[in-house]
């Protein structure tokens, strides 16, 4: 009681003396946020009048040793990235290739519904097994673990609703070709380039620098585009941007009505027929993780136009309209109709049986296609050039959400906390697709790490990660320690060119690829 009275004393008190504060808390309250509040200093009107510092925010009260969780944080909006990702890390040119130079990054989502409830230890054993739980406890005592902005020390912590993860890894990206992307147009509202074969249009997976956006923005100054439509990472040709909110709005309205004409040119195997031909068989994605896809009965409705061009004794030029845009929707028909593309790294594989998938017909379970085009990559050393590693058919299911970005901005950066998933990009276009990730060497024996060093995690003055691990090897990265084969340029190109694209009030063309020649020879 006499407790009750001295502070009932006390607050009279300081209410009389007119301050804007609240008592101390007492053991039983937690102050929101990560870290403590500091109060901010009343500054005078220019009336003279002192103004009342803002009331503190509300305390909940929680129960005894239960777990504090901050608000979720307000994302950017927008889809563009900044100069501070820009500055991430640089590019460097070896052997008709363009490379990136390793560099730290933060990976970073927030707790999903499906995990609330589990430790953080089951989440990583059950839908990250690409590294084993050796890796994220070496990762942990190296503080590349953070669970609302604090390190992650005991892995056995149970996950609530709007916790927030950071994973920090040491990332490298798959070279990409090094042919320079041209402008093909530009005005106050969009950028149209010619892209080259071998480049995402945006981050996904293991790639982010290595990406038309990123490049734009780095070396041509082009930043806060808006992405209209999508081509695969092996696809080349005509690709537009819009300058502003309001432009993509318009246009995707567009593509919404059908009233954007596609065209697009290939070279496929064998003699094509003279007449046109329309293929209408519906299309099923397999595996959204490798990016494969077949007809079948119960796929999606589509419908693809096709007029050969040329026939030079051995492959064919097709002129390709695609009425509808499935994913892969002109590589899965050409294949269906007995003329896959001629080096399409999927469509054109042993994998599909003798026939290559003509008429449907595989012979194989999905399980068994997949396990066969693995496994034929594999044994050529080419799983780069599907855009996937070892790490990704190592780690868990198929998944079809991609998410948001680290940034705050819509994209299909992976939302898992290693990097290690990401299926194929939002529909937009009939010929794009992305994957990801790296494998593990099981050698590095992570549990011998010395469990009180802080690895460097190279900030620089911004709190940003950046390229330092280019000049040093990182203790806890695999990468650093594999020796890959780099794909030859000539791997990085497929023969489907986006040639032209027509709306209502707009039309952008690029030139004849030199392999869609008449007179081209292999």
């Amino acid at each position: 009681m006499r407790h009750g009275v001295r502070r009932a004393a006390w607050l009279a008190w300081v209410r009389a003396a007119g301050f804007g504060v609240r008592p101390p808390p007492r053991g039983d309250m937690a102050e929101p946020g990560p870290g403590p509040s500091r109060a901010r200093e009343a500054e005078p009107d220019p009336a003279g009048k002192e103004e009342a510092a803002a009331p503190a925010p509300k305390k909940r009260r929680l129960a005894g040793g239960e777990r504090y969780v901050p608000p979720p944080r307000k994302l950017n909006a927008g889809v563009s990235f900044g100069a501070e990702h820009f500055a991430e890390t640089s590019y460097y040119f070896e052997g008709g290739l363009r490379k990136v130079r390793p560099y730290y990054f933060d990976f970073r989502t927030y707790c999903k519904g499906r995990w609330v409830g589990r430790s953080l230890l089951h989440v990583f054993g059950t839908e990250f097994r690409a590294q084993p739980l050796a890796y994220y406890r070496a990762a942990a005592r190296a503080g590349r673990l953070r669970l609302n902005e604090e390190p992650v020390r005991d892995l056995d912590i149970v996950l609530k609703n709007n916790d927030f993860l950071r994973n920090t890894v040491h990332r490298h990206e798959p070279p990409v070709t090094a042919q320079p992307i041209r402008i093909l147009a530009e005005d106050e509202e969009v950028v149209v380039v010619d892209k080259p074969s071998s480049l995402p249009v945006h981050p996904c997976g293991r790639f982010r620098h290595n990406t038309v956006i990123f490049i734009l923005g780095k070396e041509h100054g082009l930043r806060e585009l808006h992405t209209l439509h999508r081509l695969d990472r092996m696809t080349s040709g005509v690709l537009m941007f819009a300058k502003t909110a309001a432009v993509s709005k318009r246009i995707d309205e567009q593509v919404r009505q059908r009233q954007l004409e596609k065209e697009y040119v290939c070279r496929v195997v064998g003699e094509f027929p003279e007449h046109e031909v329309v293929c209408e068989e519906p299309i099923l994605v397999v595996s959204y993780k490798v990016g494969v896809c077949r007809v079948d009965p119960k796929g999606k409705p589509c419908q693809t136009l096709f007029q050969r061009l040329s026939y030079n004794g051995s492959s064919s030029v097709v002129r390709c309209l695609p009425r509808t845009g499935r994913t892969h929707q002109i590589r899965v028909h050409l294949q269906f109709l007995g003329h896959p593309i001629v080096n399409d790294p999927i469509y054109n594989m042993e994998a599909w049986g003798p026939d290559r998938g003509k008429g449907g017909k595989i012979g194989k379970t999905d399980e068994e296609l997949l396990k066969a085009l693995v496994e034929e990559h594999r044994s050529k050393q080419s799983l780069e050039v599907l855009g996937i590693g070892e790490e990704d058919l190592n780690s868990g299911g198929e998944s079809k959400d991609c998410g948001n970005s680290g940034d705050g901005t819509k994209s299909a950066e992976a939302p898992a906390i290693n990097g290690s998933s990401c299926p194929a990009e939002d529909e937009k276009d009939p010929e794009r697709n992305d994957a990801a990730a790296c494998p593990l060497n099981s050698d590095i024996n992570l549990e011998m790490l010395d469990k009180d060093k802080e690895l460097s995690l190279c900030e620089n003055q911004d709190g940003q990660t950046g390229e330092k691990g280019w000049e040093e090897k990182d203790p806890l990265c695999v990468e650093c320690r594999t020796s890959r084969r780099d794909p030859s340029p000539k791997e990085l190109v497929m023969f489907l060119h986006a040639l032209r694209y027509k709306g209502t009030d707009f039309e952008y063309c690029s030139s004849m690829p030199e392999w869609a020649m008449e007179d081209w020879e292999e």
